[in-house]
């Protein structure tokens, strides 16, 4: 979808190559620059999965000569990718005031936690940090438990690294119709409150509250995760009436008078505790079992490896790798078609002397 669009990577970590290499799923040319030296955590791995898909090449931005072929390779490109902190690039000589003259069309994809300004824009932070700041924190977790979400999720990939491509696609349709580049701010702390929003449109109407676990998704008994007599798990989440209806009658709680008062916050909590009884009475199978085909909105909570092995994520051809070295698929899908195995990350460096001919260096 993206052939014909060259995006130039500066490495990092996290959300940054993240977004990087969901552009080279959709096709678009990826180099990313990696430094000379390898990261302490890469030093036994000669390719990082995020690289699949790229083409690499080693130069050091701080010796001169390296900056010139930096500054070629950004001359050449529809977009970059940076997520070092505000001010590093300026001093670098590559912010974005420096290359406009080299390519007043690029656009410049900033991926930073805090954003570029700010009372906070210069702190170190990691994904819990932003989300939490952001208030998409909040409602993770039961009252009483300290908040915590699914890892990297929220932040660093739902609210950094997507919003960052977003921005992206965006600026370069504007650049192809106009010809002029744009400066793309993707902060973590922007994206995580905005995905918030669709939560917070339920406020209107009650059924969202500040306080946690009296929301309607943040504290029933239909929308929470049971521990399974095997220690295993399983999610329900019956919001609608006709979806718990089925729910309750597939447990036999159909006639239950308590049950069937289905948003009464008082009973939340004690209705919670009758069905942590009744899931921890029988193993997680004997749940996928009984729910199986119905409109109930319960399924299992899976590791990756075991949602490699569920019936519907093999047939869509989600998960690809062995254990627990396992990568997904490119998404979205176009046009019906599966995208296959995921595309080879090189070794850093693979592509140095590639691309400096191709500069004519």
């Amino acid at each position: 979808m993206l052939d014909g669009i060259r995006i130039i990577e500066i490495e990092g970590i996290g959300p940054g190559p993240f977004a990087a290499m969901t552009l080279a799923d959709l096709g678009a040319e990826v180099i990313v620059i990696h430094r000379p030296s390898t990261p302490a955590a890469r030093r036994d791995q000669p390719a990082n999965p995020l690289d699949r898909g790229k083409r690499s090449i080693l130069l050091d931005l701080k010796d001169p000569a390296d900056l010139e072929v930096a500054k070629k390779l950004i001359a050449s490109a529809h977009g970059l990718i940076e997520g070092m902190r505000p001010g590093v690039m300026e001093r670098l000589g590559l912010g974005p005031d420096d290359v406009r003259g080299l390519n007043p069309r690029l656009v410049y994809g900033r991926m930073t936690g805090w954003g570029q300004d700010g009372p906070r824009a210069t702190q170190a932070g990691h994904d819990l940090n932003y989300i939490g700041l952001s208030g998409a924190l909040w409602y993770s977790g039961l009252p009483g438990t300290p908040p915590m979400s699914p890892a990297t999720l929220v932040g660093d990939i739902g609210g950094g690294a997507l919003y960052l491509v977003i921005g992206m696609l965006a600026a370069l349709i504007r650049a192809r119709d106009t010809g002029v580049g744009s400066v793309v701010d993707a902060a973590i702390v922007d994206g995580s409150a905005h995905m918030m929003n669709l939560l917070m449109s339920m406020a209107s109407v009650g059924g969202t509250v500040t306080a946690r676990g009296q929301s309607r998704l943040d504290g029933p008994h239909w929308s929470r995760s049971y521990r399974c007599a095997d220690d295993a798990y399983i999610a329900v989440q019956a919001l609608e009436p006709k979806f718990y209806a089925i729910f309750l009658d597939r447990l036999g709680l159909s006639e239950d008078p308590e049950f069937m008062r289905q948003n009464d916050k008082p009973l939340w909590p004690r209705l919670a505790r009758r069905l942590e009884e009744i899931f921890a009475g029988q193993p997680r199978r004997h749940w996928d079992d009984l729910f199986d085909g119905l409109d109930a909105c319960v399924a299992p909570v899976l590791p990756p490896r075991d949602s490699k092995r569920d019936p519907h994520m093999a047939a869509r051809e989600v998960w690809f790798g062995q254990g627990d070295v396992l990568q997904a698929a490119a998404a979205p899908r176009f046009d019906g078609k599966k995208p296959g195995p995921p595309k080879e990350a090189p070794e850093r460096g693979a592509h140095s002397d590639a691309i400096r001919k191709e500069l004519e260096l």
